[in-house]
């Protein structure tokens, strides 16, 4: 079982606008509301290719509830603390007028207090005895420890429980005070953290502390380190639809395929293909069995040597 830990899950949307006007009043004409939150994402890509999740969050108010009902319907059960206020609701604008066309507009969610750290963390807990694999991506609330994603680690060390990360910023750094398994970082984030994009870079940096570093730069696709071996993963696709959550899906598929004992290639495979198979469809971060069945054997794998 892949336990998939999303600290701010949220509801993502789709607003329709015939044109924004600034300064004057914007009617939205349709809605379309889907569960949010990175590993939210990943909890239902990793359910789609067949594999049990649970999904472990901080549920607030009715969008808390929508969130978890959702996820229920689609056999992913759901675990964490109830807390105060409600979980956020992050816009993504569809209109004709190019300058906002997929413009975000992110709520703020809710307020993380001290017990509520504690609750959380004492699911957790729980949760990692029955994983065996745990993914955990994604913002915290506000009032949060600044080292949330460290704490975790440091629990799953004790057990020798397997984690990958996708997080960014002080939460990041702060994490790679302690070793762990796997790190899923998009170009923007390593350049943050590192100064640069460049892999060799980057695998100097992070590998004494990651054994699977995955770094992402969008069409130019998947590099991937693990067991001492570098390659470079991508699949072309003639039609994207919408890519927000394809990171999200691509941290799925290599999930899933570590957890399935898979090789290198496959793993890489796996990350590119659900990746990919995110951007056919415009539902936001959810992907289609069949589109990653289709993808996988087009996958070009490259070996890099002497990074």
């Amino acid at each position: 079982m892949i336990l998939s830990v999303c600290p701010n899950p949220s509801i993502d949307t789709y607003a329709w606008l015939d044109e924004i006007k600034a300064g004057d009043v914007n009617r939205i004409s349709r809605l379309k509301e889907y569960p949010g939150g990175k590993a939210t994402h990943v909890a239902m890509a990793v359910n789609e290719l067949g594999s049990k999740t649970t999904l472990l969050g901080n549920w607030g108010g009715a969008t808390g509830q929508w969130i978890k009902d959702q996820c229920n319907q689609l056999d992913i059960q759901t675990k964490g603390p109830d807390i105060e206020g409600s979980n956020r609701k992050c816009y993504t604008f569809r209109t004709t007028n190019t300058l906002f066309l997929n413009t975000e507009l992110l709520e703020p969610g809710p307020l993380m207090h001290k017990n509520d750290w504690t609750g959380f963390l004492e699911v957790f807990n729980i949760e990692a005895q029955n994983a065996d694999l745990i993914v955990a991506s994604g913002s915290w609330p506000k009032g949060a420890p600044e080292d949330a994603y460290l704490r975790l680690v440091k629990e799953t060390n004790k057990s020798n429980n397997k984690i990958i990360l996708d997080c960014s910023g002080a939460q990041l750094e702060k994490a790679l005070e302690a070793c762990f398994f796997g790190l899923h970082i998009n170009e923007h984030e390593a350049k943050s953290l590192c100064g640069t994009d460049n892999f060799s870079v980057i695998l100097s940096k992070l590998s004494q502390k990651v054994n699977l570093i995955a770094l992402t730069k969008g069409k130019q696709g998947l590099w991937l380190h693990y067991q001492g071996k570098t390659i470079h993963a991508n699949v072309e696709i003639d039609n994207v639809i919408s890519t927000v959550g394809s990171g999200d899906c691509l941290t799925a598929g290599i999930a899933y395929a570590v957890n399935k004992n898979m090789s290198l290639e496959d793993i890489a495979r796996y990350g590119v293909a659900c990746g990919a198979a995110n951007c056919l469809n415009e539902d936001l971060g959810i992907l289609k069995l069949e589109d990653v069945n289709a993808l996988l054997p087009k996958v070009k794998i490259n070996e890099i040597v002497n990074v």
